[in-house]
């Protein structure tokens, strides 16, 4: 299994690049592919979404611009999580006092990202990349953002099976580039596979996960 501390350092001008960065015919049959997976998910997505209206109230969607591929901007979408609570003087509570139990189940099992297969469809994502953030996120990682922005950001991706939300964003960041760097359609398999076991285990930070580790990766040159 490659690691992101023992992951090769590959020649990306050569070696067989992933679906994320792969132009053309294989872009077409990445969207292909997720609009014939929306077919049997829309059933589902219909009943977690009637979850989502009766105990969060509307809107079902959470509707967020994101950045893209070479820092393209696009609005993202997921089965909304929280609900809309405000303090006294009218700001947002914490996440952590408007997450619902549902949707720490959506989060947890990752099936708010359902409707995400229409980012994918539209082009806007792939199934494995980086996480899409914000767009002033992204411009505060200057040099790194953009380099992060050089693949679509992906559904699942590195950093999202090897803790996710555990980590600090700088750790977040060198995994991604590690990725980016040494992507091929075998990693990006064993990420799929991996994705299906953090759906059903949660999120568990890698143990080979030490922040000195993980800024020593192969992409540290890139950045």
């Amino acid at each position: 299994m490659v690691h992101p501390t023992d992951a090769p350092l590959q020649d990306t001008a050569s070696h067989e690049p992933s679906p994320a960065t792969r132009p053309g015919g294989s872009r077409l049959a990445t969207r292909a592919l997720a609009a014939l997976l929306l077919v049997p998910c829309a059933p589902v997505i219909g009943v977690l979404g009637l979850g989502v209206a009766l105990s969060m109230g509307r809107p079902i969607l959470f509707r967020q611009e994101r950045s893209g591929l070479h820092q393209t901007r696009f609005t993202l979408f997921k089965l909304r999580s929280m609900r809309s609570a405000f303090d006294a003087t009218g700001a947002p509570l914490p996440d952590e006092a408007r997450v619902t139990g549902l949707g720490k189940f959506l989060r947890r099992s990752r099936l708010d990202e359902l409707p995400g297969l229409w980012n994918v469809v539209r082009g806007d994502m792939a199934f494995v990349g980086p996480r899409p953030l914000l767009p002033e996120t992204i411009a505060q990682l200057g040099e790194r953002g953009h380099q992060r922005a050089r693949v679509r950001p992906g559904l699942t991706g590195w950093s999202q099976v090897n803790g996710n939300t555990l980590l600090s964003l700088d750790e977040k960041v060198a995994l991604d580039m590690c990725y980016i760097d040494n992507a091929s359609p075998r990693l990006d398999m064993q990420i799929l596979l991996r994705t299906f076991w953090v759906m059903l285990g949660g999120e568990r930070r890698a143990p080979q996960i030490e922040t000195p580790r993980v800024e020593a990766c192969p992409s540290e040159a890139a950045e």
